[in-house]
C-alpha cells in the first residue's frame, strides 16, 4: 500500500529536490474545502504509483519558506518535480484521470 509522505521546509530538499524519481507535492491547508476534497486523490496517486513516484502534501501554513519559493499562491495546488525542478502544475481540485495523465507523460 502506498504512503504519502508529510513535506516541510525542513525535509523538502531531501526528499523532493534530490529525489531519483518523480514527485508529487500537494500544497494544501487544513481549513481549504478542495483542498480536503484533493486528500482521496492523492492517497490514490501514493498508492497507484508506489515505487515509481513520491507522493506528499506540503502544508501551506506549517511551511511559507517552500510555499513562497514555489508561487503557490491558490489552493490545493499540485506540483509535479522531475530531476529536482518543477516540470508541471495543476491548481484546483481535479481528478485522478488528470494528475494520472500528467504524471504519466514525466515518467
Amino acid at each position: 500500500m502506498g504512503k504519502e509522505i508529510t513535506f516541510t521546509d525542513t525535509n523538502f530538499d531531501a526528499e523532493v529536490i534530490k529525489s531519483d524519481i518523480p514527485v508529487v507535492v500537494d500544497f494544501w491547508a487544513p481549513w481549504c474545502g478542495p483542498c480536503r476534497l484533493m486528500g482521496p486523490v492523492v492517497e490514490e496517486l501514493a498508492e497507484t504509483y508506489e515505487g515509481k513516484v513520491k507522493v506528499g502534501k506540503l502544508n501551506t501554513e506549517d511551511n511559507p519558506a517552500k510555499t513562497g519559493e514555489y508561487g503557490v499562491i491558490s489552493i490545493p495546488t499540485l506540483i509535479i518535480f522531475k530531476g529536482g525542478k518543477p516540470v508541471d502544475q495543476i491548481i484546483g481540485a481535479v481528478s485522478k484521470d488528470v494528475v494520472s495523465k500528467k504524471l504519466d507523460a514525466v515518467l
